[in-house]
Order: C-alpha cells, then structure tokens, then sequence
C-alpha cells in the first residue's frame, strides 16, 4: 500500500471533517473499523475532556469505536453526542443476540479557539453535536485535509494559525505508527521570527518545507513567544499502531507522544494548554518483541512532531481574520519557494 504520510495508512481507520467557518471552528472524527485499546495522557494545564477516564488502564472499558477532536473549548464536547447518535445509527444495522444492547464508546479532547471574549453566536444549544454527526458521516479511509480543517479550521500558535497535522511511518520490524494533531498552542511550533520548525530534525523529504535548521539558535530564538494570558491554547490529538497492545501499554505509546509535542511546540504543557493525546492501538498485528516496542515508542515521538509541523505548515487563511498570518503567507512564495528575506 502506497503511504500518503497521514493516520489513514493504518488500515482500519477513517477520518472525517466537518467545519463552520462563519464561527471558524470545527470538528475531525477518527473512527475505527473495529473497536481499539486505548488509553491517553493529559499533561495540559487546561484540558477539556469526555470519557477519557475510562482510558486509564486500571478501569473496565477495554476498547473504543471512535476519538474526536474539535474546536469550541467545554462547547465543543458536545460533538461526542452527535458522533454517538450516529455510531448508534450504524449499530442499528447490525443484527445482535436478544437483549444485547451495544453502546457507542466515544473519547473526545477540544481546544479552545472561541472568539476573543468567550462570546458565541449559537442560541441554547451549540451546533456540535450537528457538527460531529457530520463528521461521521464524512469519516473515510484514504487522504483527508491537513491545515485548516475540521478541529484545525480555528487553530492558533503565538505567532502563526495552526491546524490540523499527520504524519506516519513504519519502524524496522514493520509496525505502522501514526499521528494526528491538532495544533493550537499557547506556545510556537516555529523557531524565533523565522520559517523553521522545531521539529525539523524529524522531517522527512519536504514534507513541511524542507528547510533544515537556522545555522545558530540565538537568545532571541528561545525567548519565550506565548498567547496573551486570557486565552487558553491546546495541542491535542492521536498516535496509533497496528501492533497488539495493552491499555497500559496504549497509555506509554501516548506519553511519548507527548514527547513529540515538546519537540514540535516550545514551550509545551503550560498552565494555559490543554495538551492531550489519545494512544491507540488497532490490533492488527501481533504483540510486538520488547525491542519492537521500543520502535514503535522511538516513532510515535516523532510521528507527533512531524505532525505538528505539518499542521501548521499546511493551515490556509480564513475569510475576514487578518489577526495571524499563516506560514505560507509570512513566508511562502506562490511557486512554493521560500522568501528569500527570511
């Protein structure tokens, strides 16, 4: 199978967008053609979450039929709802034993890309729910957008729009590992005032522009570049494997994919962040030996980076906001050649 560098490429999982751009959020729905082992790590000072205390290895849930990611902070959790009416929708097909019936398992983590001033258009209800209900509906295997799409379409760095990044690999012992994120962090997934990213030692081919590292990092470089204090930010999304794991083992896969958004973001897990980042693993294929366990560990770190960059790399404008440049305009040419002032 061709690789397109995006979660899709572990067989089984399908990813669908939805978006309103007239409140300049949205919803990204990951659903799994069969239930997976999942668990997570929630590092961010300011995490909005739902179910994602089922994923803590000691408790009964062992699998789960869909992740979601969206925009809208605490509001946005109610995508959950319509991507749970919708699972139920396709469970209704299925023929079960009497008596039996299949509840929808759903694990959700939203950034926060409200207006300035938390104020919202909705009436009594937020359009989530509708939101992620379509989503599902528009989940499918294959290439999906990167940029300003679904829970990436409001996304935000201190200094760039953010958006939704994937990348993927395969380790030595031939385990597929992929990411999904979500950018939107209180931090800078770029280094200083210039078009180079943190997580460059981890790109492959130009994949994110292809530009290496600046010649010398300086003071000014690592000065701290952060959101104003009244707005949260968030870098949330998923890294999976085929591989058979435990939910213990799910929960490591996804610390160090936290590790790859310390590398991708600077800094990372401030007070104001709501980092999260679902590990999964789709069972495709069998447990792996302890040092194919490293891989898969070594690659999810750098997965999670590389997505990031991308994300943010990949993010277009948004009609009527002038308030952050994307990469691409601060620093791209229309031929897709950098600007030689940088």
């Amino acid at each position: 199978m061709t690789s397109l560098n995006l979660l899709t490429d572990i067989p089984g999982i399908r990813v669908g967008h939805s978006e309103d751009l007239s409140l300049r959020t949205g919803v990204t729905v990951i659903l799994f053609d069969n239930p997976v082992t999942a668990s997570g790590s929630f590092p961010g000072g300011a995490p909005a979450l739902r179910e994602t205390a089922l994923l803590e290895p000691e408790n009964l849930v062992e699998h789960i039929h869909a992740v979601v990611l969206s925009g809208g902070s605490t509001y946005g959790l109610d995508a959950t709802t319509g991507v749970q009416a919708w699972l139920r929708e396709q469970f209704g097909n299925a023929t079960l034993p009497p008596g039996t019936i299949r509840v929808p398992i759903v694990v959700q983590a939203s950034l926060y890309d409200l207006p300035a001033g938390g104020q919202t258009s909705w009436g009594r209800y937020s359009p989530y729910a509708d939101m992620g209900h379509q989503a599902a509906g528009n989940a499918s295997h294959g290439r999906f957008r990167l940029g300003t799409a679904g829970a990436g379409t409001g996304a935000t760095t201190s200094t760039l729009r953010g958006g939704l990044g994937s990348a993927s690999t395969r380790t030595p012992a031939g385990h597929h590992v992929a990411a999904l994120v979500a950018v939107n962090a209180v931090g800078t997934a770029t280094i200083g005032d210039g078009p180079h990213f943190w997580s460059t030692p981890f790109e492959q081919g130009r994949e994110f522009g292809g530009l290496g590292m600046p010649a010398h990092l300086t003071p000014e470089d690592l000065r701290l570049r952060s959101k104003w204090a009244s707005v949260t930010g968030t870098t949330i999304g998923l890294i999976a494997t085929d591989a058979t794991l435990t939910k213990t083992q799910a929960r490591r896969l996804a610390i160090l994919a936290q590790d790859g958004v310390a590398r991708g973001v600077f800094p990372a897990h401030l007070p104001l962040d709501g980092d999260a980042m679902i590990g999964v693993s789709t069972r495709e294929k069998p447990a792996p030996a302890p040092q194919e366990w490293t891989e898969i560990l070594h690659a999810a770190t750098q997965v999670t980076a590389r997505a990031i960059a991308r994300g943010v790399y990949e993010a277009g404008p948004l009609p009527g906001t002038t308030a952050l440049p994307t990469w691409q305009q601060r620093f791209g040419q229309k031929d897709g050649t950098v600007a030689e002032t940088i």
